[in-house]
């Protein structure tokens, strides 16, 4: 009964790989393994951090493994696998494009399920219309093949995703919790509000109904929008654009008559750190603006070298030593030259009580955004912790096709306090609830308001 069982799972996996190209040699399988791993030795700033004889020990290991993938999409899954042990959210893999093209989330043919880490479970945030009755919004996924969507989360998906912080990588891995090949199959258990269970065989195949419930609305650059007439709402969705500067200083006439302000980078993922500052120092009364220290690792082979002879006790008292030693262990550093940036402002600035709305998608130059507002005491922050992750990631190329990033630079705050793997932490925690999702609620908008309206309040008092 168990080999007749193995030989379904083998058959099984044979038909749902077939459709994924098998072009890679052994030869350029172990060639691009190997170069990720001595990309990672040579380049990645937290190496100081991680286990090497346990990284040494699963390269050694994959050597054989990666020989033995059916395909090129089992190859890419294995180096995906090891690039999450590093713990980092600027450090990732990504397979070929005519692979990654037929990689599915969210469409089953007839079902289409977004889900969301709400409360910490995998509850539905969208559907299609004609199956809203069935699966209603707010349903909870409990099981997945047979397993708690915990404990299968824990097997198949968490150990493939890189993540900085434990919160992005929950999220991560319940908004991926059922991505997979065309062709891949899941049997489900769903909870609906009511309480009734739901099984339900989902495979994945391109969807053509595009009725989604609620409607999936593309995300402008920039949102400006007024409540209460004088508290305006500013939206700035990404810094990866610099068009979002000029879109600004064409809102900035209109916005002087705010008397406070919401700047909501919940949906900010970063792009260019400077395009951001560029929008903050108009926010600001001071001169110069604070931003993050940067480091990255040094490597001068000859130091490496006389390393080898230095114990760590011969280092007190010898800059020599010192010097030696931690080349020898990856554990130099360059610091970056620091000074605040001079502010040059060709209008008038708008300094006004002002609500920084961040969550864990506020990532990367949105996250220097935060550092660089960071001492501002007319500016809090209201959410949840963003994040967590940024630097100067190196790319380059993987054999068929995928590629690779390793992070470079390590940032904190100015006086050194670390941001990186903790996230930015808000000044007043809100975090959405189902049924504040069922309900059509944003709990940290509405946060953000009364908070404001109360400043207003108080400060008209007599």
């Amino acid at each position: 009964m168990q080999k007749l069982s193995l030989l379904i799972l083998i058959i099984s996996s044979q038909s749902l790989f077939a459709q994924m190209p098998a072009t890679l040699s052994p030869s350029e399988k172990v060639y691009g393994l190997s170069r990720f791993w001595q990309e990672v030795n040579y380049n990645f700033v937290y190496l100081d951090r991680i286990d090497r004889q346990k990284w040494d020990s699963l390269y050694i290991a994959l050597i054989g493994q990666v020989q033995k993938t059916p395909d090129d999409y089992t190859y890419y899954r294995l180096l995906q696998k090891f690039c999450a042990t590093l713990h980092d959210g600027h450090t990732n893999v990504w397979m070929p494009p005519g692979i990654n093209n037929s990689i599915l989330t969210k469409m089953f043919g007839e079902y289409w399920l977004g889900t969301e880490n709400i409360d910490g479970k995998a509850i539905v945030t969208h559907t299609l219309k004609t199956k809203i009755k069935e699966i209603p919004i707010g349903s909870e996924i409990i099981e997945v093949n047979g397993l708690p969507t915990d404990r299968y989360i824990a097997d198949s998906v968490r150990p493939y995703i890189s993540s900085s912080t434990a919160y992005v990588l929950e999220d991560n891995a319940i908004s991926g919790l059922l991505s997979g090949p065309i062709g891949a199959s899941y049997k489900v258990k769903i909870r609906r509000p009511d309480g009734s269970i739901l099984p339900l065989q989902l495979t994945h195949e391109r969807s053509k109904d595009t009725s989604y419930y609620p409607a999936l609305v593309n995300t402008p650059l920039l949102e400006l929008k007024w409540y209460d007439k004088d508290i305006a709402y500013l939206a700035l969705n990404s810094f990866g654009d610099e068009k979002i500067d000029t879109l600004f200083l064409e809102k900035l006439p209109g916005l002087y008559q705010a008397r406070a302000l919401i700047i909501d980078l919940r949906a900010n993922g970063g792009g260019s750190t400077g395009t951001g500052t560029a929008i903050l120092q108009y926010l600001t009364q001071d001169s110069i603006m604070q931003h993050s220290r940067y480091f990255t690792r040094q490597h001068m082979p000859a130091f490496k070298a006389w390393g080898k002879f230095v114990n760590l006790k011969d280092t007190i008292g010898n800059d020599w030593a010192r010097r030696s030693w931690l080349y020898n262990h990856d554990a130099m550093f360059y610091t970056f030259d620091y000074a605040p940036d001079t502010i040059h402002l060709g209008a008038k600035r708008l300094v006004v009580p002002t609500v920084l709305l961040i969550g864990h998608n506020t990532a990367s130059a949105a996250e220097d955004f935060l550092i660089s507002a960071a001492n501002q005491k007319h500016m809090v922050r209201i959410g949840d912790r963003s994040f967590g992750s940024t630097g100067q990631p190196f790319l380059f190329d993987l054999p068929g096709g995928g590629g690779a990033r390793i992070c470079t630079k390590k940032d904190t705050y100015p006086d050194g306090k670390e941001f990186v793997g903790y996230g930015v932490a808000p000044d007043i925690f809100v975090r959405p609830t189902v049924k504040d999702f069922i309900d059509h609620k944003d709990p940290v908008l509405e946060r953000g308001l009364e908070y404001l309206r109360q400043q207003r309040s108080h400060a008209t008092a007599p």
